[in-house]
């Protein structure tokens, strides 16, 4: 009886060990994961930093306004994280976090990033991005629902008509270009090939620490078991909105709104037309019935935008702190 007692009681703290290993192990992942967010923050900010500082000194050598840099190539930079999740996830049948990353990138962009920016400073908008650019994010987020809700995926013909409206805003920008040749702001002037390198520096950080961050993120999710189409939304949507909430926030702190301005507005539209365009060219993506309602939520959420900005020409404080609410809600909603 006695040995039985000691073998039980043997049994018993060999499991206690080993569920305390476990735990361990969790614990040590967690603070691994915990670190390794932290540097990839360290690496947006510098990245940011110093493709703000490219981006404006390229404007200036090349004689436009920030706000068509802001479209194109700081847009373009700080989307790269959104193309690369997406198309991995579509290339490996994780729609939920394809389009997931997508629509919910867009919907932290316009919340998350322009709210946190507007509380630093006021953000004003522009003639043209009133009544030309938002309209244009409104629209081809309707298409996009509408398509996904009448065909039920993103084939390759849809991808490729999402390209050619992608091509059609690049001729708009262009025509802009010509058009105001001459607002340029001056900035501190640098070699085009210094401005090359600093570009290219630039978008390797924010690829590299946003890589970082989402990873590090999306392993902390796994260990709460979180859904896909959550984790599409929420984790790589705002991961990946890193790049451009990092480096809206330096522009605002340099005084550059309009690279704020349009750097969300682009990377909104280069997310639906080019992101997705490219990720359906390549295989096509199943649109699930419950991105209906985040279509439907992206489009109120650009649609206030745009109010907002007919009403009062800018973001102010208290517009910021009111889409900050908004996006609480909305991920109080997803959860």
């Amino acid at each position: 009886m006695l040995c039985k007692t000691d073998y039980s009681y043997v049994n018993f703290f060999n499991k206690f060990h080993s569920i305390n290993y476990f735990y361990c192990v969790i614990i040590q992942s967690m603070l691994l994961s915990i670190v390794l967010l932290a540097v990839g923050f360290v690496l947006l900010i510098c990245g940011a930093n110093v493709f703000v500082e490219a981006a404006s000194s390229l404007a200036y050598h090349l004689k436009v306004p920030k706000i068509i840099i802001g479209l194109t190539v700081v847009a373009i930079g700080t989307s790269i994280p959104e193309m690369a999740v997406t198309l991995s996830s579509a290339l490996h049948g994780a729609n939920g976090m394809a389009i997931g990353n997508v629509l919910g990138s867009n919907i932290a962009n316009v919340l998350l990033i322009l709210g946190v920016t507007s509380i630093i400073t006021s953000l004003a908008f522009k003639k043209k991005t009133i009544k030309y650019e938002i309209p244009f994010v409104i629209f081809i987020t309707v298409m996009l629902m509408w398509f996904g809700m009448r065909y039920g995926a993103i084939t390759r013909p849809i991808a490729m008509i999402l390209l050619l409206f992608f091509l059609v805003f690049v001729g708009y920008l262009y025509f802009n270009a010509k058009k105001e040749i001459g607002e340029a702001e001056q900035v501190s002037e640098m070699s085009l090939s210094k401005i090359a390198s600093l570009l290219v520096l630039g978008v390797a950080t924010l690829i590299f620490g946003s890589k970082l961050t989402v990873n590090s993120a999306i392993n902390l999710a796994n260990m709460l078991h979180v859904p896909n189409r959550i984790i599409g939304l929420t984790l790589l949507a705002v991961g990946t909105s890193l790049p451009e909430l990092v480096t809206c926030i330096i522009a605002a702190q340099k005084r550059h709104v309009s690279l704020v301005i349009g750097n969300i507005i682009g990377s909104n539209i280069f997310n639906i037309l080019i992101v997705l365009g490219f990720a359906g060219l390549i295989h096509p993506i199943n649109f699930e019935f419950a991105f209906l309602i985040d279509s439907a939520i992206a489009i109120v959420v650009t649609t206030c935008l745009w109010l907002f900005a007919i009403y009062r020409q800018k973001l102010t404080r208290y517009m910021g702190l009111f889409f900050l609410f908004c996006y609480f809600g909305y991920l109080m909603y997803l959860i």
